[in-house]
């Protein structure tokens, strides 16, 4: 596949740095393999596939566009792209409004499994509300790997992370969602923190707070990123957890307390959940 990219930059505050990272950090940690900063008259194109990294760009100013195996997209300023680089992918600066950008390529730790959650979640071209602090977390990428010291493998995966939190949640920041429907989301979830071991369904949080059964699960799963199911269960079993720490109750009584109304229910969700029996993980926190 043809790669087309500016070796040198005409302007001086564009700049590129390439990292090897040492064995140590391809086995343990995020690496970079690529940061820099393109300024509008370096902006050039760029078509690949079968690289094995990941790419994050910020767009700074200007427009450009994105095709990512069948799909197009149109990217300007504010807007960010996440890509796996594996993938066919092309995308070019506008001729008439050449962009300014900033990217990262980077591999290692669970960069693929931190995709498939995005792309799960998100489109590859997304606008974040947060974009100040995004580019600020490559700013940091950039200055880390411009002036090496000993910690800097270890600085980079950290701000890795920090920028694919980033990336992970700003779908769903509150204030992306209306602020009544928002309130009335929060209110379910405080509901379910104070009374998860009570008997609790889908219909009776529907009817309490006058909202559709359909529409609630979805908007909740969409805020809170798990079912109402999924979280009352969670709840039960951290509720479980910290009883069968702190407590020589019964594994009976705990069941029942956290609101399982069948032991063996109780222990089987437990175990799906902790991979250990209500007895090996006692045993595991009191030996």
């Amino acid at each position: 596949m043809e790669t087309r990219e500016k070796t040198t930059f005409n302007n001086k505050q564009s700049k590129r740095i390439i990292s090897t990272p040492g064995q140590s950090a391809k086995n343990t940690f995020f690496y970079m393999q690529e940061t820099g900063c393109l300024k509008t008259e370096d902006a050039a194109t760029t078509q690949r596939q079968n690289l094995d990294s990941y790419l994050f760009v910020a767009v700074i100013s200007g427009k450009g566009e994105l095709t990512i195996g069948h799909e197009t997209y149109s990217v300007s300023a504010g807007e960010c792209f996440y890509i796996d680089c594996r993938t066919t992918h092309f995308y070019k600066s506008s001729e008439t409004e050449p962009w300014e950008v900033m990217w990262v390529h980077f591999n290692g730790s669970t960069s693929q499994q931190y995709y498939e959650y995005f792309t799960n979640i998100s489109k590859n071209v997304f606008r974040p509300q947060v974009f100040e602090r995004i580019v600020s977390v490559i700013n940091e990428i950039i200055s880390v790997n411009e002036f090496r010291n000993v910690n800097a493998e270890i600085l980079t995966s950290k701000l890795i992370v920090d920028l694919l939190t980033l990336a992970l949640t700003v779908n769903s920041e509150p204030k992306q969602y209306d602020s009544a429907l928002s309130q009335k989301l929060s209110s379910v979830h405080s509901y379910i923190n104070e009374h998860f071991n009570e008997e609790l369904s889908l219909e009776g949080l529907a009817s309490k707070f006058y909202i559709s059964k359909f529409y609630l699960t979805r908007e909740y799963k969409k805020i809170y990123g798990k079912t109402i199911f999924q979280h009352i269960i969670t709840s039960r079993i951290n509720y479980g957890k910290q009883l069968l720490r702190f407590t020589d109750k019964s594994v009976e009584e705990i069941s029942h307390l956290c609101g399982f109304n069948d032991q063996s229910y109780f222990a089987r969700q437990f175990k799906k959940s902790e991979n250990l029996t209500c007895f090996a993980y006692r045993k595991m926190w009191r030996d």
